[in-house]
């Protein structure tokens, strides 16, 4: 009996945070795409922490927003509390947070994948993916068939995922949603590499039980620019957070019972994440330290759970209790969830394209967890991209690849395709080398153009992003008046400590002293009228940092000069002579675009890339064999 297959352009697995980029992107540039997920109760469902953002995550929310994505915007509409960190410190560390409501954040993305008339949702549980030509035939577990070009994998943590408190073990997915149990095999039919990693979420306690007299308040920031540039109404704080410690006491029940924490017995197989472990791994790791950070956050404004951030665990229920109940301000805590460690399937993510196209199969792209990266923010910037690319593959047309000098996420799929993980990749900003041209305020200025080129940014933001611009010019033109040595200016420079200039200069080399910046420009001479002062804040960066900007800004062409030598892809690694074995080995296994790529490979000396970029050279208009 023939098979009836319904047909599609591109289909999505998964509707975490990186399918719903992903099926928005295919969507939205014309694409039929159906989006399965195990259950539509769980569409962007925030698993772990309800928070979007955070140090260096701020960046990849406001380059998915750049780049034409839905995350920042929805971000926007729920949150709780907004907070910029590391305020304290330079422009190049400061990322936005926002704590999230839970529910409402999953009914708002879902109510958006529903509105877009390309995407078609559906519930159901994939258990093959099969390659008949240029199709691909999915297969759920009810039997049904469908076919398409594309097919992006954004499976999260579902894959064989295991729930692990204590001796108990429940094979199914986070928060009791049901896991994937046969699509691992479908993978390893396909000659895909899986890698066992693992993570985990702390308890959630009921409010009313919390004694926050002890505690230091975590209050929101006022007046703060909100992830979307398509977001026209102030972001409310709506709720605070707290902040509390552990206790010796706390310290102390762990280290008495590490013999029941799977985490640290070994009868936790998965890697876990190193940026975010435990508190029993913090407290073995850490055997000096006398107490942790733990923050109480609000789960969402319909609800009384609180979550506490810092106390992820996989102890058994009851020492979960004892242990809460040492903490400060939680002695008398009532826990409504009982922490645990999940363990879930993922793939090696060297055997991906930087375009996030499997290497050895047309038109697979895989985004998010599956890669072995963690987060919302690393997943939603994956997804996007796997979206956009896969669009372009259906078109025929070239596929895109941000480089480390584009943003956050080119950084983080360079460095899981290059250099692979051994443990669930975080982005943080040392990960970054040009972290001060990749701000989170200039995102769209880096990427809304690209964005708008694959047919992503619509005509809407596209005529905020030109109008931004244009503001952006005028400042910098205002700024380059002259401005004479009068009483005026004396006075100015006097109350702000700076020698007074002997002749006529522009404001734009004012600012260049150290105690001068915009804002005392504006208060003293009032020349920015009408405009917004996050506009007047970039020009202030830009200006200040110019001679940084400058030296990253040499630092990018460098590496650019590597980057435009294409490796073909047919070169014979083997038979290339000067190259040590090892490198050989790397070079074969993960098939650099070009010399940049090469020269941030594992085992790949800067001998080898110079040998390599002889080679490389010299046959170019050879063929290789």
């Amino acid at each position: 009996m023939e098979r009836n297959y319904e047909q599609f352009d591109a289909i999505v697995i998964g509707a975490g945070h990186a399918g719903c980029e992903a099926a928005l992107a295919l969507s939205r540039t014309g694409n039929k795409t159906l989006l399965l997920t195990i259950s539509l109760d769980a569409i962007a469902f925030l698993a772990c922490n309800p928070s979007i953002g955070g140090t260096a995550k701020g960046q990849l929310v406001a380059e998915v927003d750049a780049l034409g994505g839905e995350m920042g915007r929805v971000a926007d509409k729920t949150a709780l509390q907004i907070r910029m960190l590391n305020r304290g410190k330079g422009p190049a560390v400061q990322s936005l947070r926002v704590q999230a409501d839970k529910n409402q954040y999953h009914s708002q993305m879902k109510k958006v994948l529903e509105s877009e008339k390309n995407l078609f949702v559906r519930q159901g549980e994939v258990v093959s993916v099969e390659v008949e030509g240029t199709d691909k035939i999915v297969t759920t577990q009810l039997g049904l068939q469908y076919r398409a070009n594309a097919v992006i994998f954004a499976t999260g943590v579902y894959l064989k995922s295991e729930i692990i408190i204590g001796q108990n073990r429940e094979y199914n997915g986070p928060n009791g949603f049901k896991n994937s149990s046969h699509l691992s095999e479908s993978l390893e039919k396909l000659g895909i590499k899986l890698l066992r990693f693992k993570t985990g979420t702390p308890v959630r306690l009921h409010a009313r039980s919390v004694d926050y007299r002890q505690m230091e308040v975590q209050l929101g920031d006022e007046d703060i620019m909100p992830f979307s540039t398509m977001t026209e109404e102030k972001v409310e704080n709506k709720a605070v957070c707290y902040l509390t410690y552990t206790t010796p006491k706390t310290h102390e029940i762990i280290r008495k019972n590490l013999d029941k924490a799977p985490a640290i017995s070994g009868e936790i197989k998965g890697i876990g994440p190193r940026y975010c472990p435990s508190i029993e791994t913090k407290v073995v790791r850490f055997a000096d330290k006398e107490r942790h950070q733990l923050f109480l956050e609000p789960e969402a404004i319909d609800t009384q759970e609180l979550y506490l951030q810092g106390f992820s665990t996989s102890m058994p229920a009851e020492l979960q209790k004892e242990m809460v109940h040492s903490v400060i301000g939680l002695e008398n805590a009532e826990i409504m969830r009982d922490a645990y460690a999940i363990e879930y399937d993922c793939i090696e993510p060297t055997q991906l394209k930087p375009t996030l196209e499997l290497k050895t199969i047309d038109g697979l792209f895989f985004a998010g967890q599956i890669n072995g990266t963690s987060g919302y923010e690393e997943a939603a910037a994956q997804g996007i991209v796997a979206g956009i690319n896969a669009s372009l593959y259906i078109k025929g047309q070239p596929q895109m690849v941000l480089k480390r000098n584009d943003g956050y996420i080119g950084v983080l799929i360079d460095d899981i395709v290059t250099k692979g993980t051994n443990e669930p990749y975080r982005m943080m900003t040392s990960r970054a080398e040009y972290r001060l041209l990749l701000r989170q305020d200039n995102a769209d200025m880096r990427l809304t153009e690209i964005g708008r080129k694959v047919g992503l940014v619509d005509d809407l933001r596209w005529q905020k992003f030109l109008s931004k611009k244009e503001k952006m010019a005028e400042i910098e033109k205002i700024l380059m008046q002259k401005v004479v040595v009068d009483e005026k200016l004396k006075k100015f420079f006097g109350e702000n400590g700076e020698p007074i200039p002997k002749e006529n200069q522009r404001f734009y080399d004012l600012m260049k002293r150290t105690n001068i910046d915009i804002f005392k420009i504006e208060n003293a001479y009032n020349l920015f009228a009408g405009f917004d002062k996050q506009l007047l804040e970039i020009v202030n960066i830009k200006i200040k940092y110019e001679g940084y900007l400058k030296q990253q800004q040499e630092d990018i062409d460098k590496m650019l000069a590597n980057e435009s030598v294409a490796i073909p892809e047919n070169f014979d690694y083997s038979s290339a002579q000067g190259l040590r074995e090892e490198a050989k080995e790397k070079l074969a296994q993960i098939k650099p675009l070009n010399l940049g790529q090469a020269s941030r490979i594992s085992g790949v000396s800067p001998a080898d890339v110079s040998v390599l970029s002889i080679l490389v050279k010299k046959g170019k208009n050879e063929k290789f064999s």
